[in-house]
């Protein structure tokens, strides 16, 4: 039976609203929340480390706020005056509106997308001609990296953030029964504090901590978002309505976003084709 679960994030401010008090309701058990992670800007030294120089672009793509926040204190410490032209492409609106803790908000400068992995990918591609300053933390997921570089658009990474293990002297692994877990860096965390035969049922979010997480060797028997599970908290009530009919859940498997790939496979032979269109009528003229 599942009686006590372990959430590696911050405690809700209203708990009442939060879908793990639902499930804490709905089956009597006890959620505990605990950070595993702090995320943290750079210092000028590592920023400057990187070689990279802010004003030889001309957009910023975000993807947080922490990178947003050490973005700025990194100008303003390096005594940078960021152009009024410079423009911002976010993955999110949240991203976006949070910008106005820094600049003014105006549509023609800032962007954003629905918050998936595609969405930001086409509102960059709409961008194209830009030079890019992709902002991120480390470690990242090394998707958009990629893709951008396999769409050969003009961009270059710089790592703005990282993230470091929290405190977790008081956490006693044993006394759960799923331990749910949001990013890679969750996983490390819990790695390089805890013996992996130590651990209770993982739950993961996103296909970078599934695979972190199976690589590991931790047992993952719920994951999310998927069709059926669309959040975390959705994962683990089906994992513990399992349990409770007596039913043996298998570790789960990554799978292959078909669809991803071959969204970035349509772009790319899209920009090709653009290419080969502007070549052939310069040869023309």
């Amino acid at each position: 039976m599942v009686k006590k679960v372990l959430v590696s994030q911050p405690r809700p401010a209203v708990l009442e609203k939060s879908p793990f008090y639902e499930l804490s309701s709905k089956y009597g058990i006890e959620i505990d929340y605990k950070p595993l992670i702090r995320v943290v800007g750079v210092s000028l030294k590592e920023f400057r480390a990187q070689r990279v120089e802010i004003l030889d672009h001309t957009a910023v793509i975000f993807t947080s706020r922490t990178t947003v926040d050490s973005f700025f204190k990194v100008c303003e410490e390096a005594r940078i005056t960021v152009p009024e032209t410079m423009k911002y492409m976010c993955n999110t609106e949240a991203v976006a509106l949070y910008l106005q803790k820094y600049i003014v908000y105006r549509k023609r400068k800032i962007s954003f997308a629905d918050g998936t992995f595609t969405g930001l990918l086409e509102l960059i591609i709409k961008h194209k001609g830009e030079r890019f300053l992709l902002a991120l933390s480390e470690p990242h997921k090394p998707e958009l990296p990629d893709a951008l570089a396999k769409l050969k658009l003009n961009f270059n990474p710089v790592i703005l953030a990282k993230t470091v293990a929290a405190d977790m002297a008081d956490i006693e692994p044993s006394k759960y029964d799923v331990m749910a877990l949001y990013s890679p860096s969750d996983v490390k965390s819990v790695v390089d504090n805890f013996k992996v035969e130590e651990l209770p049922v993982i739950a993961s979010f996103g296909e970078a901590t599934l695979s972190a997480a199976l690589e590991a060797g931790m047992s993952v028997k719920a994951s999310a978002p998927s069709p059926e599970a669309p959040s975390m908290a959705k994962a683990i009530d089906l994992y513990i309505n399992k349990v409770k009919n007596g039913e043996d859940v298998a570790v789960v498997e990554v799978k292959r976003d078909e669809a991803k790939e071959e969204f970035l496979r349509v772009q790319q032979n899209k920009l090709a084709k653009k290419s080969r269109t502007r070549s052939t009528a310069s040869e023309k003229k």
